[in-house]
């Protein structure tokens, strides 16, 4: 019985400008102001990096 093992690697340095890139874009699509748009370009940093900062 042969046994098949995948590995993934995933980079996420500078995974977040991308994100942001993303974000922006849809934010114009979507036409959210600049307020929406710094408060979802932000969310990460507020409320999940939260504990990480705190440590």
């Amino acid at each position: 019985m042969l046994l098949m093992l995948n590995v993934y690697l995933f980079v996420l340095r500078g995974l977040k400008k991308i994100i942001d890139q993303i974000d922006f874009l849809l934010a114009v699509h979507y036409g959210f102001t600049k307020e929406e748009l710094d408060v979802i370009i932000n969310y990460d940093i507020k409320y999940r990096m939260r504990k990480e900062l705190e440590i």
